[in-house]
């Protein structure tokens, strides 16, 4: 591929709106009343950026301490989306045991392309967490 294809490829994506993925942007994380959200974890993911951030959610304000997720929502959680100012703790299993990862301001659209291990992702693992 010709340097000027790729050039004209890279300008492409900077352009088009939502060629970054459908997750929002950290500091646009704030509850209908204008409160603010330390993260949100989203129950579906896609091999597509654009797909990712999807379905249901879950919203984490700060100060949330969550050793033990809903049930519907343990080992769920595909994407997530921490806003500013803030970092999310979370732990592989229940009771804030097991393997520990944080995650500053940011998107994270795909967790599959974090490790968690030598086997494993996060996508779906995180059973508790702290905010």
């Amino acid at each position: 591929m010709s340097p000027l294809c790729l050039l004209l490829l890279a300008l492409a994506l900077v352009a088009v709106p939502g060629a970054r993925g459908a997750c929002p942007v950290p500091a646009d994380l704030k509850k209908s009343d204008g409160t603010r959200t330390c993260a949100r974890l989203y129950e579906n993911s896609d091999p597509y950026y654009d797909n990712c951030c999807q379905g249901p959610e879950l919203s984490v304000d700060p100060g949330t301490d969550l050793p033990y997720l809903p049930s519907d929502w343990s080992n769920s959680a595909s994407s997530l989306v921490v806003a500013q100012r803030c970092e999310l703790t979370v732990w592989s299993l229940p009771g804030k045991r097991g393997k520990t990862r944080k995650f500053s301001t940011g998107s994270y659209p795909r967790l599959e392309e974090y490790r968690k291990g030598i086997f494993g992702t996060w996508a779906k693992s995180i059973s508790g967490l702290y905010c």
